[in-house]
């Protein structure tokens, strides 16, 4: 049956009406495209702000939460002094300066990377970046032919640590304690004086076979001594850390009398992760190379200027940018009355450049094809002998006051003069 012509466009109309209906729907499958297409951007862009926010909190912490840090500063202008005016002095006072907040980040950040390690990868790395400072510019030196400014560095580094830095906390904490006499864990301080002594002794044959005469082969003799010696001290101090970590871990840890727990493992957690300590150690790290450079290069000339003794400078004024950060956590220990830190600060950092940092710097000479030795000259090695031998009497009782801290404090001071007086007999090792 045919349909009427107005019928037929009728229906036409209503086809054309039902199609555009559904025009809306396509149009927005349209529009949701790039819609979905926004979310990828979207998590980037929060991905981002995780990251830029993070860094910012890093930097906050390590930057901006030690009062230190406003030394900073001298480093950078150490390097535009050292271009501009070429001034030995400020350039090296500058250097000194700008290294000494760094040291003290760096031991921060090294005990931030050693919550994640554990007890024995910490204590690893304690005694790597520890005295991380000391390492970079012996390097420097040893790179420059420096063997004397090396040498006398790291004694004034045990020197300084020994005396001075256990003197002002034992001084402190007697202050604060006058009360009583405070104790410490014997047991602990007794290994720690055996290492220190048997370092001296590693020191002390070189020195003896070299002012005796009494080579086989005058000065290869000395220098294969030293190499062996040097490996010895190393392998004994890796046994002396899994004595310290692992199987006597007791030991170095005191309970107290009244009964409650061990102050040593409340530990707090951490402020940085894993990989921003880590991030921190390598920029710190390489920064402290570069003002270390700079720093070893200004020696000479300002002992020059200055008109100082150039063992003054290694082994009074360069041990200073390494321990400023320990002067004041040991002090402030010590006044905690938690008096093993503070040995563990003091001694600790002695023995680690005793029987470690010397150690190592000996092997880095021999790669170097430097003729480092442990052959330290019978004035610096009778000091550092002398320097063990008070310490040890006055760690035998097992307490502390602040008579004692005072005696050390001023037998620092007659070492200080000493080096202020004394004059190197063997100009010819400066550079070899």
């Amino acid at each position: 049956m045919m349909r009427p012509a107005d019928e037929k466009d009728d229906f036409a109309i209503e086809l054309d009406t039902i199609a555009a209906s559904s025009l809306p729907s396509t149009k927005m499958c349209s529009f949701e495209i790039p819609h979905n297409r926004y979310f990828p951007s979207v998590s980037y862009s929060w991905i981002h702000w995780r990251i830029l926010k993070g860094l910012l909190k890093s930097i906050r912490v390590v930057i901006f939460s030690a009062k230190i840090n406003i030394l900073l500063p001298f480093g950078p202008l150490s390097i535009l002094l050292h271009f501009v005016t070429r001034n030995h002095v400020l350039v090296f006072f500058f250097s000194l300066l700008g290294i000494t907040p760094l040291a003290e980040r760096l031991g921060y950040a090294t005990e931030q990377l050693a919550a994640y390690t554990g007890h024995t990868v910490g204590g690893l790395l304690n005694a790597t970046f520890g005295n991380a400072t000391e390492m970079i510019i012996a390097i420097y030196a040893l790179k420059h032919g420096m063997i004397r400014v090396v040498q006398q560095s790291l004694l004034g580094s045990i020197l300084s640590n020994m005396l001075l830095v256990l003197g002002c906390a034992f001084f402190a904490g007697g202050i604060v304690h006058t009360e009583k006499d405070q104790s410490f864990n014997k047991a602990a301080a007794v290994v720690n004086s055996g290492l220190l002594l048997m370092a001296v002794m590693g020191l002390m044959f070189p020195a003896v076979l070299h002012f005796t005469r009494s080579e086989v082969h005058y000065g290869e003799s000395e220098l294969s001594l030293s190499r062996f010696s040097s490996c010895v001290m190393l392998v004994a101090y890796a046994s002396y850390l899994v004595f310290q970590l692992k199987s006597h871990r007791n030991v170095y840890h005191r309970i107290e009398d009244e009964g409650q727990s061990e102050e040593f493992d409340e530990e707090e957690p951490p402020e940085l992760s894993k990989w921003e300590a880590i991030s921190w150690l390598a920029f710190l790290t390489l920064w402290i190379s570069i003002l270390s450079e700079y720093l070893v290069d200004a020696i000479e000339g300002a002992s020059d200027a200055l008109n100082l003794p150039i063992a003054f400078i290694s082994v009074i004024l360069l041990p200073i940018v390494g321990n400023a950060a320990e002067h004041a956590s040991a002090i402030m220990f010590a006044m905690k009355d938690k008096l093993d830190i503070t040995l563990g600060v003091a001694i600790g950092s002695s023995t680690q450049i005793s029987m470690f940092v010397i150690p190592f710097t000996v092997v880095v000479g021999w790669l170097m094809g430097q003729h480092m030795d442990l052959n330290f000259q019978l004035f610096e090695t009778a000091t550092l002998f002398i320097t063990v031998l008070v310490v040890a009497f006055m760690l035998q009782e097992g307490t502390a006051n602040y008579f004692k801290g005072l005696m050390l404090i001023l037998c620092y001071f007659i070492v200080a003069a000493s080096f202020y007086v004394h004059t190197d007999p063997t100009q010819s090792k400066f550079y070899i």
